[in-house]
């Protein structure tokens, strides 16, 4: 079956246009765009390496007979008679919390190609609701936007005061209720918002049993992220924009990626009430704020204290944001500048995961080893490569070639590798050297050396 993505972009345009004419209209006809080239199109979309479902069935496999397919799923869907089913659990480490699992629910194939094809629809409409403070899992935007957003955002405000906000299981404790609410501002299309209750209603299979729950929606399925940002759009981005910002005695902004926010204020007292009042906004739509993570931190330029002891010394002031930490340091024109680092607990983490791959690959040829390490400096640098953390990057660099080096000398233990020898090593099979991969962010015109 041929893939004609330029019609699809054309729909697009054309439901993007509509929702931007009347933003406080109801889509009350959506689903007569799903069509089998619109499944199509889905279909190369979803990623062909995922894992599979419940049924098993895979990307390869399914498109063997690709159009009978998506005719007959098609058929099922316009008929009302397509089944959600149950999502496959699987937990995964979570990031940055040792000893914690994170659990992902994997759809079956089916449910991959109809949830992207529903996210192909709801995008164009929801990408003109959303506020500009939302970066995680849009078109256009991404990980590093946020991170240097925030950078420019408390440059702007000579640091400040920062709340950084962190909410328990979020996704586990979606409510489906406030969920179908805010659907409905936007959709009227009964067929879409039926198929949205399936998914969530869905079920999880784990260790052969299945359960219901009565809220969340699994990470990992295609729709997730979509439903977690017009939840928060509504919880969290509009209603700081619209009823809290105009209360704010100075300034104040946000940046979200996901579930990861961190607020800007210039004034304490601001701070200090947006702090009070966030628990019973989240407890209002079923969300709780982790007491120990979310915090505020007064992050306004270092100032020169004077210590019990009668020692001078300076306030040390730090907050983490998506793998980094912010902290304030001079340049080289003795001005207070705010530098980012890696966050210590993501650099040990990175150095905990490239030292066990060594254990387990001791084994493999030197040449697959090299390629292998290489890949995986480069994808380190790719996300924490930024302007000012060279050291963190050349320190992750550094440990990995030691991890290297023990895991080629436990290898052999009758010739052993001391330094030297893995050094001539590295001549035969080099490691490219970390680098520096995103620029400096642009500054605004009103950022101004803070001495």
């Amino acid at each position: 079956m041929r893939r004609n993505s330029e019609n699809v972009s054309l729909k697009q345009v054309r439901i993007a246009t509509l929702a931007k004419q009347s933003p406080a209209m109801g889509f009350t006809s959506l689903i007569h765009h799903l069509d089998t080239e619109w499944l199509c199109e889905a279909y190369w979309l979803t990623r062909k390496d995922g894992a599979p479902g419940i049924d098993g069935q895979t990307w390869t496999s399914y498109g063997e007979h690709l159009e009978s397919n998506l005719k007959d799923l098609l058929g099922r869907l316009k008929a009302n008679s397509y089944r959600a089913p149950a999502v496959r659990r699987v937990h995964i480490p979570k990031a940055g919390s040792p000893g914690e699992m994170r659990p992902l629910g994997i759809p079956t194939l089916e449910d991959k190609i109809l949830q992207r094809a529903l996210v192909m629809l709801l995008e164009p409409i929801y990408e003109i609701d959303f506020n500009d403070c939302s970066y995680g899992f849009r078109k256009g935007r991404s990980a590093h936007q946020a991170i240097d957003a925030l950078w420019q955002e408390s440059m702007n405000k000579a640091g400040g005061w920062i709340l950084e906000l962190d909410i328990r299981k979020f996704f586990d404790e979606i409510d489906h209720a406030h969920l179908m609410t805010f659907l409905k501002y936007r959709l009227r299309d009964s067929v879409v918002l039926r198929l949205i209750g399936k998914w969530l209603n869905a079920g999880v299979m784990e260790n052969g049993s299945t359960s219901y729950p009565e809220s969340g929606s699994p990470q990992g399925g295609v729709i997730s992220p979509l439903l977690a940002n017009i939840y928060l759009h509504y919880v969290l981005d509009s209603w700081f924009t619209n009823d809290v910002k105009p209360r704010m005695c100075g300034t104040a902004s946000m940046i979200r990626f996901a579930d990861d926010a961190v607020f800007c204020f210039s004034r304490e007292a601001d701070a200090r009430r947006v702090l009070s009042t966030l628990p019973k906004r989240f407890q209002r739509y079923g969300l709780r704020l982790h007491p120990d993570k979310t915090k505020l931190v007064d992050f306004r330029i270092p100032r020169r204290v004077t210590l019990s002891e009668g020692a001078v010394g300076k306030e040390s002031k730090a907050f983490d944001f998506l793998g980094f930490t912010y902290y304030w340091a001079k340049s080289r024109k003795d001005c207070w500048v705010i530098k980012r680092k890696t966050a210590k607990n993501r650099l040990a983490r990175a150095i905990n995961a490239v030292r066990e791959w060594c254990k387990e690959n001791m084994h493999q040829s030197i040449s697959d080893q090299q390629q292998a390490l290489n890949r995986k400096l480069q994808g380190h640098c790719g996300y924490y490569g930024i302007v000012g953390n060279s050291q963190c990057i050349n320190s992750f660099s550094y440990w990995m070639l030691r991890s290297w080096q023990d895991s080629l000398n436990r290898r052999n233990r009758e010739r052993s590798m001391p330094w030297g020898r893995f050094s001539e090593l590295l001549k035969r099979y080099p490691i490219k050297p970390a680098k520096v991969r995103h620029p400096e962010p642009r500054r605004y015109e009103n950022v101004v050396c803070l001495a």
